[in-house]
């Protein structure tokens, strides 16, 4: 199985429009304007080597590269390129392609050579969109997602069982797709620093920190072990959510209400598409500066927009009164159903 990741899709998608770009520090988020509240989506290799990162406040970033070209977001031209790269794997002889987001997916093919087959995805993605991809070929789905990392940029690499504790065994265990910086937190509470220490794990022994099930995944996890198919059952979204960040921040509760009765009329937009029906509310605040909380609760089925509405405005009652307020966000959680793929990410056995 083949993991195939775009490199710097977003900025990669931009240059195409403005080739003279190429080779520019490039930053896109917002509106493209660092002076409003906004987080970078993505930001090319030229930008990342100044520290800029995904999720950065726009205004930072533009502070760390001040002769970067800062450009706002443009979800429809890079669904439409996601959408010619994922028809463009799926045209590949064999393959079977498990799409995770816009700029990756997962191909499974039956081939001698698996070499030779990602170089192909590599020349036939860049004949039909001009954009470059790297490609992980692994054993199972995780050491696939996990050799990606070392053929970027435009490069491929192979992770197995054979070569996973050479490559990986050293690494700290927050490199492991599926680890991030609270669990590698509380593994190394554990003990447990590397990925090396990780596979060696006693799986019972990491449930009383993870509980049952999480403790043996993540022990698997070190070894590179799991789900070794690529699923190409259709994706279903688990829930819609809506959020926006205030260029002024909230501080009287009918900007709350007004606020929240917003976002609500967008979130049921979208559940409404979807035809299941609604199960549970979460609320996102964020707090001035930058102290986020989020309160979630499960509601009865229900198809009732005043329902939903009227269980929003519940949870919002847990705003702290007096608090300004720079960010609001709802997502609420649907009913799945029955032939939907099961778990909720291909390292934990489905998606």
């Amino acid at each position: 199985m083949l993991h195939v990741d775009l490199d710097q899709f977003i900025a990669a998608v931009e240059v195409l429009r403005r080739p003279e770009l190429a080779g520019k520090p490039i930053i896109v988020g917002g509106r493209g304007d660092p002076t409003e509240r906004a987080v970078v989506s993505t930001a090319s290799y030229e930008a990342r080597a100044f520290g800029v990162g995904s999720g950065m406040p726009l205004r930072i970033a533009a502070r760390k590269v001040p002769d970067a070209e800062i450009l706002p977001v443009d979800h429809e031209e890079y669904l439409a390129a996601s959408e010619t790269v994922m028809a463009t794997l799926r045209s590949q002889p064999g393959a079977v392609v498990q799409v995770l987001g816009w700029d990756e997916a997962f191909v499974g093919t039956e081939t001698a050579d698996p070499e030779a087959y990602a170089r192909q995805i590599q020349a036939a993605v860049l004949d039909r969109t001009r954009l470059h991809c790297s490609v992980g070929i692994g054993d199972t789905l995780v050491r696939a997602k996990n050799a990606t990392d070392f053929g970027k940029p435009a490069g491929v690499f192979r992770l197995t069982a054979a070569n996973w504790l050479e490559v990986m065994g050293e690494r700290p265990t927050k490199a492991l797709w599926g680890v991030g910086s609270k669990v590698s937190g509380r593994l190394a509470k554990l003990g447990i620093n590397t990925v090396a220490e990780l596979a060696a794990a006693d799986p019972q022994g990491l449930v009383p920190e993870f509980g049952p099930k999480m403790g043996p995944w993540y022990a698997e996890l070190g070894r590179g072990d799991g789900a070794g198919t690529v699923d190409d059952t259709p994706w279903v979204a688990r829930g819609h959510s809506r959020e926006t960040t205030f260029q002024r921040d909230l501080t009287e509760p009918v900007q709350v209400d007004e606020a929240v009765r917003e976002l609500t009329a967008q979130v049921l937009k979208d559940v409404a598409a979807e035809g299941r029906p609604v199960i549970g509310l979460t609320l996102k605040v964020r707090y001035a500066p930058f102290t986020t909380k989020t309160h979630a609760k499960k509601i009865p089925e229900t198809f009732d927009r005043a329902e939903v509405l009227a269980r929003a405005l519940d949870l919002a009652g847990a705003i702290e009164a007096g608090r300004p307020i720079r960010l609001l966000g709802l997502r609420a959680e649907m009913t799945m159903p029955d032939d939907a793929r099961k778990g909720h990410t291909p390292t934990r056995g489905g998606w």
